[in-house]
């Protein structure tokens, strides 16, 4: 869903490097699957068709944090339909 988003640290030999990947537009999710060595990050339509596609060597990857979107509304997001008194 729009607004899932997925950070990988990557190992870059003596340093580490961040990656942000992001459902962009609304209906898309983020995939991920490992193996072979491999971890991808797939952002994927309704559809089922991948969008774009991030991956990395298993080996180098320090950490992987899902970030759910908010499923709650929040205050600024809420648009009040007549005012408050």
């Amino acid at each position: 869903m729009k607004g899932d988003r997925v950070e990988v640290v990557v190992d870059t030999g003596g340093d580490t490097k961040t990656y942000e990947i992001e459902a962009t537009r609304a209906g898309r999710r983020l995939d991920i699957a490992h193996g072979r060595g491999l971890v991808e990050v797939t952002e994927v339509t309704r559809g089922g068709t991948p969008v774009r596609t991030a991956r990395f060597m298993a080996s180098r990857v320090i950490a992987m944090v899902e970030h759910p979107a908010s499923q709650e509304a929040v205050a600024d997001d809420v648009v009040p339909l007549r005012p408050v008194a």
